[in-house]
């Protein structure tokens, strides 16, 4: 009964979260932008919608554990919540500019573009998705749990964080996608601010997750193969 208490709990904590996220994000579109005549907003928001139900379904089912690590916003890492609170302007003004581009015309995207950016958009969140399958600890804040173990196969044996990778995609197509070359600008600070958490995050994981300087030593690169 407990068990199945939680199980309810979860469902509600996750349906509330995606129903404000989307929310936010709504109103972070289509404020700026002055009008519900904003195409590229909507074909955003389904384009990541639909993948993440048919996600969350799944995983209520095979793996609620990790839809409750996912649940965790609050960074138990001092340095963590100075990088959060630093680097949250960026992420902040890539959803914001669009809009804001949308209204006043600053930039002449093609529909066909715009497709583009969609796809990218559409291949980095699915990236995501699969590191998620492949590793069931991967929680939105930095911390190493007492049975966690290092994951090696699937993008872990390429990169020791695919899913930074696939935020990088995500993003850095996200301007285009909502039909902006403006909010390329703030979307590049995306990558140094992912950097500077990355760095950080492999300080707790050599510390105190074991295995994990062997895994460094033999995985060699952290975000792109042959490159860094």
């Amino acid at each position: 009964m407990n068990q199945e208490m939680n199980i309810q709990s979860l469902k509600k904590t996750a349906i509330s979260r995606v129903f404000a996220v989307y929310l936010v994000m709504g109103l972070a579109f289509f404020l700026p932008a002055g009008t519900l005549r904003y195409w590229e907003a909507w074909a955003y928001i389904l384009t990541i919608l639909i993948p993440m139900m048919i996600f969350g379904v799944y995983m209520f089912r095979h793996d609620p554990k990790f839809l409750e690590r996912r649940m965790r916003t609050r960074e138990k890492r001092k340095e963590q919540r100075l990088i959060i609170k630093l680097g949250s302007l960026p992420f902040l003004l890539a959803y914001l500019m669009p809009g804001f581009d949308r209204r006043f015309g600053w930039s002449d995207i093609s529909p066909a573009v715009t497709s583009a950016g969609l796809t990218l958009v559409l291949i980095g969140y699915l990236m995501t998705l699969y590191v998620f399958l492949t590793n069931s600890w991967a929680s939105r804040v930095v911390e190493v749990e007492k049975e966690q173990k290092v994951i090696t196969t699937g993008p872990y044996a390429r990169v020791r964080h695919p899913m930074y990778s696939s935020i990088i995609i995500f993003y850095g197509a996200t301007p285009v996608a909502l039909g902006s070359w403006w909010a390329l600008i703030p979307a590049f600070f995306i990558i140094p601010v992912l950097i500077v958490r990355i760095l950080d995050e492999e300080k707790e994981l050599s510390q105190n997750l074991a295995g994990y300087k062997e895994y460094a030593q033999k995985v060699r690169r952290r975000l792109i193969p042959g490159v860094w």
